[in-house]
């Protein structure tokens, strides 16, 4: 009898308790894909989240939630409220990194100002005007090496442009003259260029925009920024790989 009590008072207690069905990730995945439209993007990953009912889905280089019946999409981030974090943000972060040493350099520009000990990549489009300005500013930042992928997704004259600094006899001096001077080499570039490469690297890693600045920690960070937030990175960037 004291057995049976006590298995109705957990079943009592369980009742109370909001109980969600483990389903298989993949046959969420595909679910997922029969209710999206055909020209939605891939989707990479679907993964159970510790907040209720939601799950994360990967998909077009974005984050967005499902429930465990693809009954919706729920586009925005979520705010744990207990750490007071942006959940969303930082897994984001963690999605974008990129293996430094995975990068192709020899598919860039380098450019090296004092010590070179600081480490980072660019990928930019001449015709970019955050860029220029980025890279104006970027020109008093020193003990830098900054690898440049031409990345010419813009203007239609992008790739033209991209291929004559590549070519370009001092491609790193083309360089900064296009983008601190506005002066342009004046020959059109004759030589195999990497801009191809270039792209189908970008693309695979969801690189939408330029300027999009990579640091040696693997932290990517999209757009134009101010060079005291630069500087914060850098250090943030040599403090994580110090911690490792």
């Amino acid at each position: 009898m004291k057995k049976f009590t006590a298995l109705l008072a957990a079943l009592a207690a369980a009742a109370i308790l909001p109980v969600y069905a483990q389903v298989s990730t993949d046959s969420l995945k595909a679910e997922l894909r029969k209710k999206l439209p055909a020209e939605s993007p891939p989707i990479d990953s679907v993964k159970k989240t510790p907040y209720g009912n939601l799950y994360e889905v990967v998909t077009g280089g974005e984050i967005v939630y499902t429930d465990d019946k693809a009954s919706f999409l729920l586009v925005g981030p979520i705010i744990d409220l207990n750490t007071k974090t942006n959940v969303t943000e930082e897994r984001m972060s963690q999605l974008n990194a990129v293996d430094f040493k995975s990068l192709p350099l020899d598919r860039a520009i380098k450019i090296v100002r004092g010590n070179g000990s600081r480490k980072i990549a660019l990928f930019e489009d001449p015709n970019c005007g955050y860029c220029k300005r980025f890279e104006r500013d970027f020109q008093g930042v020193t003990d830098v090496t900054a690898y440049v992928f031409l990345y010419p997704i813009l203007a239609a004259d992008s790739v033209d442009k991209s291929k004559a600094i590549w070519c370009s006899a001092d491609p790193a001096k083309a360089w900064i003259d296009t983008m601190v001077r506005d002066r342009l080499p004046a020959t059109a570039g004759k030589c195999d260029a990497p801009l191809e490469k270039n792209l189908a690297f970008g693309q695979a890693k969801h690189i939408r925009g330029t300027p999009t600045l990579i640091f040696e920690d693997g932290e990517r960070l999209p757009g134009a920024v101010s060079m005291p937030e630069l500087e914060k990175r850098f250090a943030e960037a040599k403090a994580k790989l110090a911690a490792k």
